[in-house]
């Protein structure tokens, strides 16, 4: 793994993008809280993943369904009998691995895909595949472990329901989906976008924001018709190509992107066609989001399990049909990994001694658009300087900061991604103009100050 990484997970922590939880306690195991900066940069984007798939669509409406559900829901879904993985302890430091995983690691994901719990054990036999804790190779067989968090629902915990922290958004779309139709005006195809928490209680959490317990999904179920076949892979591949596009549009480099079609013996029980969108992380390739086609499964089995009728009639021809569904499922926290992995970098400066890291953030999703500097911290320039912050922070989110001198406050915003820094100074008395400094170029340039808010606009849209 390049130092590049960690370099990031250094860079989050020291500038507040994300820190490690219940840090003041120890932590707790992989569980990271997302600091000032790292909290509005998740929340442009899924603002923007909201934006470019439910706002500015004619064929997909929004929802936000509970976390906790009714149990019977996980029965039907699939989830309380086969939500598994391999789980296998080391025989000398005891620790936990999920053995596909092991595998993965150090032979290729090709090795494990479609394994049997008896086949992951033997590869790792054979491979003489190590614990990463210890270094030794001796291990239980692997057995399943089920992935959900069970909690109780009621006062006594004896007495209590037990209900599960949902694993995924996906099933709440569906067990909504009679409501959409019946109360929203929508006709096949359309599509059910949610964004959410969802929980799994994964053996082998890892790679910092990677592979979390606690994480939060963006994903869309969307819903056609099961007559043409033909259609169906073209609505697929379209899909495809949007998906693609959205990480682009964020800046994401698009040679560390790749699609992956799922083996026939890798694809999940629902499914009869998936593809991932893998990033090439420092670690490897590793999934950014699936594309699923998950045929009418969840349908039927709620149709089944709740007794209700959940099938389509289309108002134009009477045709009555249960949907078929393409599930694009985005993970917003890797959306912001690898977000900050492609923005990392750093320029030599000057005669190659002085290091500039700057975080190159699509302007449209840094979390700061603008920082506001009086060139010193006198009156007359830091009045003008907190009118200019005041009248910016109407429309965008900015900072003022008038600490250090005035190369460092650059360097500081550099580090945060900000794209556009204001500098008032001595001539802006009589001349009513700022320097408006270019965060990648680092040139600067004389603007009005009546013209700051839409100049800002327009390089940040």
């Amino acid at each position: 793994m390049d130092n590049r990484f960690e370099k990031v997970v250094a860079l989050c922590k020291r500038r507040g993008f994300v820190f490690p939880g219940s840090d003041i306690y120890g932590g707790l195991a992989n569980t990271w809280d997302y600091g000032p900066y790292g909290a509005q940069l998740k929340q442009n984007v899924k603002g923007y993943w909201w934006q470019t798939f439910v706002t500015r669509r004619d064929d997909i409406v929004g929802l936000d369904s509970s976390i906790l559900m009714n149990p019977k829901i996980w029965e039907a879904s699939g989830h309380v009998g086969s939500f598994t993985d391999p789980l296998m302890d080391c025989k000398n430091c005891k620790e936990r691995i999920r053995g596909d995983k092991l595998i993965e690691e150090h032979l290729g994901v090709e090795k494990a895909v479609g394994k049997s719990l008896k086949e992951i054990g033997e590869i790792i036999k054979e491979n003489k595949l190590k614990c990463p804790k210890c270094g030794k190779s001796d291990f239980t067989e692997a057995r399943s472990f089920n992935l959900m968090f069970k909690t109780h629902q009621g006062v006594i915990e004896e007495t209590a329901n037990a209900v599960y922290l949902r694993p995924e958004t996906a099933q709440g779309i569906f067990v909504n989906f009679k409501n959409v139709v019946q109360n929203c005006r929508v006709r096949i195809p359309f599509g059910i976008g949610q964004i959410g928490k969802a929980f799994r209680n994964e053996i082998t959490p890892g790679n910092f924001t990677f592979r979390t317990r606690e994480f939060e999904q963006m994903e869309i179920e969307y819903f056609i018709s099961p007559k043409d076949k033909a259609e169906i892979k073209t609505t697929f591949d379209k899909w495809k190509k949007d998906c693609k596009e959205w990480y682009l549009s964020l800046g994401i480099k698009e040679e560390n992107l790749r699609f992956r079609e799922h083996e026939k013996d890798e694809l999940s029980h629902y499914s009869s066609m998936t593809f991932d969108i893998e990033y090439n992380f420092p670690f490897g390739w590793g999934e950014l989001m699936g594309i699923a086609y998950r045929g009418d499964f969840d349908l039927q089995q709620h149709q089944k399990f709740s007794g209700k009728d959940l099938s389509y009639l289309d108002p134009i021809t009477n045709e009555k049909y249960t949907p078929h569904v393409i599930e694009p499922s985005f993970g917003a926290d890797r959306a912001i990994l690898v977000i900050l992995l492609d923005a990392y970098d750093e320029d030599v400066v000057g005669d190659g001694e002085d290091v500039r890291v700057v975080m190159r953030f699509n302007p449209k999703i840094a979390p700061i658009k603008a920082a506001i500097f009086p060139l010193m911290k006198k009156p007359e320039l830091t009045e003008i300087a907190h009118k200019i912050k005041t009248d910016l922070q109407q429309r965008f989110t900015v900072e003022y900061d008038e600490s250090g001198a005035i190369g460092k406050r650059y360097r500081r915003q550099d580090e945060i991604g900000t794209p556009y820094c204001i500098t008032v100074d001595f001539d802006t008395l009589t001349d009513k103009k700022v320097t408006l400094r270019d965060r990648d170029t680092t040139n600067q340039e004389r603007v009005n100050i009546d013209d700051l808010e839409a100049i800002i606009a327009k390089k940040v849209s």
